[in-house]
């Protein structure tokens, strides 16, 4: 004879399965704000990212800029005519130079 089952053993049953559902439940709402989460972090990182190198981009113009006002600043032929014009100097006359004994 086949004995079915008690009131007892149905709520039991119906216990775990609503335990097992919330737990359930649980585990997908955390999964969600996990993901939402991530997703906003990953959106903050790229909006900085973007800001970064327009920075970058920017600091490599000045920098470009800044080589090519040194390279005419220092040029051969500027440092001449400065010393020559403003400074007054020149070479020295050959009959100027002396030449020393070791």
């Amino acid at each position: 004879m086949i004995s079915a089952p008690s009131i007892q053993e149905n709520q039991s049953d119906s216990r775990e399965l609503l335990y097992l559902n919330a737990a359930a439940l649980l585990l997908i709402m955390v999964s969600a704000f996990a993901a939402i989460h991530s997703t906003h972090a990953c959106r903050a990182l790229y909006a900085q990212l973007q800001v970064l190198e327009s920075a970058q981009w920017f600091l490599q113009e000045d920098y470009g800029r800044l080589m090519l006002e040194q390279s005419i600043w220092a040029s051969h032929r500027r440092v001449e005519n400065v010393a020559r014009e403003e400074l007054g100097m020149g070479a020295p006359d050959l009959a100027a130079y002396k030449v020393i004994a070791q």
